[in-house]
């Protein structure tokens, strides 16, 4: 990993104008190269659309495309002529109408898509297993970049300790976290400083803000928290972008401000015998206020 700025362009959406919020993004791109030095920008979760668009599966699906594609071109363009990385979350088009996946596209400085992610958690409202509109996803992948090693999640992602960790063991430095996220602030700053500290990565978390197509409200509060749980960068409720430049050796003290070396490595510390019981079936002890099942059930 070298040593560059990462930003989140926090902005407001308008549902369901694809090329409006492709317009939209790459102006705010413009300025985040511009006024940030920003080499790896990442936007909200479904930037394209707004998280809920008060659409199904079949009309969402006519309302996107594939990327490569019209949800991608001109922001591929528009890196290509910054030299910048860009995270441009989108839900796509599957390969047959109806299926929709909630993705976050990697796209480098060349205007070539690097990878796309297709979330692999969506949010139980969301699954169309579960009465939605996304299809879950089967990979979670690390691509190599001239900046470093970036992994993707999604937003609901940031609540599953094992996918983080999953790229943090293929290799990653750097996770993006786009999200469109609802619930408290809390939240959103606990299982991003965790998922840091966890894994010894940076975390470049990029939140929504103002409405969707459902009257939802996002708060925003994007952050950029370093492999010591320390936020770099914090956002407010507003539309706005945060920057911040990310060290490539960010774990020589144990903490901020200090001298004390750090001496513990997560990854390698791990009791691996005793992990092989997680990976079964399970349910919470805990009765929930509302079930949603999931076809089958």
């Amino acid at each position: 990993m070298k040593e560059f700025t990462a930003a989140c362009v926090q902005i407001a959406v308008t549902p369901n104008d694809v090329q409006a919020n492709v317009d939209k993004g790459i102006a705010w791109l413009e300025k985040a190269v511009s006024e940030y030095e920003a080499e790896l920008v990442v936007f909200p979760e479904t930037v394209t659309t707004s998280f809920v668009t008060g659409l199904d599966a079949e009309e969402l699906w006519d309302l996107v495309d594939e990327a490569p594609g019209r949800i991608t071109r001109d922001v591929q363009a528009a890196a290509r002529s910054l030299g910048v990385h860009v995270v441009w979350p989108s839900y796509q088009r599957g390969p047959e109408r109806g299926v929709i996946y909630n993705s976050a596209i990697l796209i480098g400085p060349d205007g070539e898509i690097v990878g796309i992610y297709d979330k692999t958690h969506p949010f139980p409202l969301e699954r169309r297993d579960c009465g939605g509109w996304v299809t879950v996803g089967n990979h979670a992948d690390v691509y190599e970049t001239a900046l470093g090693s970036i992994g993707m999640i999604v937003c609901y992602d940031g609540d599953f300790p094992e996918l983080s960790r999953l790229l943090a063991v293929k290799g990653a430095e750097i996770i993006v976290r786009p999200s469109a996220l609802l619930r408290s602030f809390d939240i959103w700053h606990i299982t991003n400083a965790a998922r840091a500290y966890d894994n010894h990565v940076y975390v470049v978390a990029t939140n929504s803000v103002g409405p969707d197509a459902g009257d939802n409200y996002y708060f925003g509060h994007s952050m950029i928290v370093n492999p010591i749980a320390w936020r770099l960068a914090q956002a407010r409720g507003g539309e706005e972008i945060i920057a911040a430049k990310l060290d490539p050796d960010p774990l020589r003290y144990v903490t901020w401000g200090s001298k004390s070396l750090q001496i513990f490595d997560h990854l390698e510390d791990r009791n691996l015998e005793l992990y092989k019981g997680i990976l079964k079936e399970a349910r919470c002890r805990f009765e929930l206020g509302r079930h949603i099942p999931r076809k089958g059930e």
